[in-house]
């Protein structure tokens, strides 16, 4: 069968790599053709209609900049979709882009499934309608996002966490910590992963005070952790001059070696909890005490990081936008650095808490048997 999968950013990429590895195993006359990253190229064996790295776009200004190039992308999607044919679309997080190809396709009869759930359930729900309408299934990766899809009459699975079986396959052979070191040309110190997202504007509105946390553990050295098709030239430009810049195929590689992080809200937060990194949540953006009463106002949820939704407790410390500051990242990273503090054992045992509730299932395994399955008795019903 063929299938069309649209992943917009970094994140996508990789969890759309494994879905498709997913797919190509239990199906042996899979044809792939996608939106994405190197990851699904290596993946699926060839190259994407349109690079994920040139999608990311994030907040009001970037997208409003980029207006022209969004346009270009969403035409050359559709124009792919129809040209394809596909038996059907599976779509990866990346909402704003992705439910208008979800409304396309279903236009034209083709089944459409969600892997990885935009946050609609935190705001913006009035998406629900869009995916009730036009989505057959949600494969969800939070076990409480069912129950919110249920509870508006759209179709909802929690299928696992991949993010799960993709931190523990990278700590079962981890290099060692001194061949680590020697690799990197990092002296033997306490390492601060920082991880400031994967858009421009992300790494732009935290680096620099991340950079500022960190000086004030000289005892400790900082590490930046590069996301996928950013050069460092634009760490440099945002005060990281001298400051390494590490890279490997999936963060945990790095991350398990570092005593503490300082990490950008997203999934890289969930992939620090699962690797065993204590951690503080910065999210920056202008900083004005206004956005902050916005946000609280238009948000329905209590937290903003994923390892603290999914323990329904405030398990790591969320600087957010006035609040986001390197005094107050510094005062929340202190602790975290001593190996036997009471805020470094909280956060620990909460990451146990966040793992039982996550469990163990395949998700990529778990979506690709679905998906065919429903295909198939899409077909024999016709």
């Amino acid at each position: 069968m063929h299938y069309f999968i649209i992943a917009g950013e970094a994140s996508g990429d990789l969890h759309g790599s494994f879905l498709i590895e997913a797919i190509k195993a239990r199906d042996p006359e899979t044809i792939i053709t996608f939106l994405g990253g190197d990851k699904m190229a290596a993946a699926a064996g060839s190259a994407p209609v349109i690079h994920c790295n040139d999608m990311a776009f994030m907040g009001f200004s970037e997208v409003l900049r980029n207006i022209g190039t969004i346009s270009r992308n969403m035409t050359s999607a559709r124009q792919a979709i129809e040209l394809a044919a596909p038996d059907c679309l599976i779509l990866i997080d990346y909402p704003s882009f992705n439910l208008k190809m979800a409304a396309f396709a279903r236009k034209l009869g083709i089944p459409v499934y969600y892997y990885i759930s935009p946050k609609i359930w935190a705001w913006k729900k009035w998406r629900v309608r869009d995916i009730r309408r036009d989505v057959r299934m949600v494969f969800s990766i939070l076990p409480f996002e069912p129950t919110f899809y249920k509870s508006h009459k759209a179709r909802a699975v929690y299928v696992g966490n991949p993010s799960v079986g993709e931190v523990d396959a990278e700590l079962s052979y981890l290099q060692p910590r001194p061949e680590f070191l020697k690799t990197n040309h990092l002296p033997d110190k306490p390492l601060i992963a920082l991880m400031p997202g994967s858009r421009r504007s992300e790494i732009r509105n935290n680096l620099e005070i991340m950079l500022d946390a960190a000086k004030r553990f000289p005892a400790s050295k900082a590490v930046i952790i590069g996301a996928p098709g950013t050069p460092d030239a634009l760490y440099a430009a945002c005060g990281a001059a001298g400051i390494p810049v590490l890279r490997a195929s999936h963060a945990t590689a790095i991350l398990a070696h570092c005593r503490a992080a300082l990490v950008t809200s997203g999934t890289a937060t969930l992939e620090t909890a699962l690797a065993g990194v204590p951690q503080v949540v910065l999210y920056r953006a202008n900083g004005s005490r206004i956005s902050y009463r916005l946000m609280s106002a238009i948000l329905d949820i209590k937290y903003v990081s994923l390892p603290n939704l999914i323990a329904d407790r405030g398990i790591i410390p969320e600087l957010l936008l006035h609040n986001c500051t390197a005094d107050n990242a510094a005062k929340e990273l202190a602790p975290l650095l001593q190996p036997d503090s009471a805020a470094r054992t909280a956060q620990l045992e909460g990451y146990a808490a966040m793992r039982a509730a996550l469990g163990t299932a395949d998700a990529p395994a778990n979506t690709a048997k679905a998906i065919i399955s429903d295909l198939a008795r899409i077909k024999s019903s016709r």
